[in-house]
């Protein structure tokens, strides 16, 4: 028998003072059976990132030719396209040829070493890749309830995440930005 994802709730205050967005909102999380907590927390700190009408979450482990996120236009062109985790640049190649927007998202322990792998390979790309410190998202992540409230503060590069009982000032790292959308 297969297992099923478990839901998460979040409540999340969010002020975004790079974008002068001050707003609070409800999230609901389905997490994959093979998913831990820092890649779920992951997908949820880039949707605080990219906050926008239309941004939502997608099958993402469940479905492998799409983003852990995405977005569309009214005419449904694909706007957005968000990669949470490491991957392989014929994937984000794809990504470029479908979607305005590619970003991506890399977290894990073994970041850097899959950025210096790969970091020639994504420079034909137009894409934004950043870094969440795998340290502080484990730190957070030991916070998750199935009901949770968030904080969270953006300034610049950074975010101030308060999940339940413990803070973290989680410094996002540029490792490449889009040429035409940096």
């Amino acid at each position: 028998m297969a297992l099923s994802s478990t839901i998460y709730k979040f409540h999340i205050n969010l002020a975004d003072s790079n974008r002068n967005l001050y707003t609070s909102f409800a999230l609901t999380v389905a997490r994959h059976p093979s998913e831990n907590a820092e890649r779920m927390l992951a997908r949820v700190l880039a949707m605080c990132l990219h906050r926008e009408e239309g941004l939502e979450f997608t099958k993402g482990l469940s479905t492998p030719d799409s983003p852990d996120l995405w977005s569309h236009s009214a005419d449904a062109q694909l706007q957005l396209w968000i990669e949470v985790g490491e991957p392989n640049p014929e994937r984000i190649k794809k990504a470029v040829r479908r979607a305005q927007q590619v970003w991506v998202y890399s977290f894990n322990s073994k970041s850097k070493v899959w950025w210096q792998q790969e970091k020639s390979a994504f420079t034909a790309f137009d894409v934004n890749v950043r870094q969440l410190p795998w340290e502080d998202l484990h730190f957070l992540s030991e916070a998750l309830t199935r009901n949770c409230e968030l904080s969270i503060t953006i300034s610049e590069n950074t975010m101030f995440v308060a999940a339940e009982s413990k803070t973290r000032e989680i410094a996002i790292e540029h490792l490449q930005d889009s040429d035409s959308h940096a």
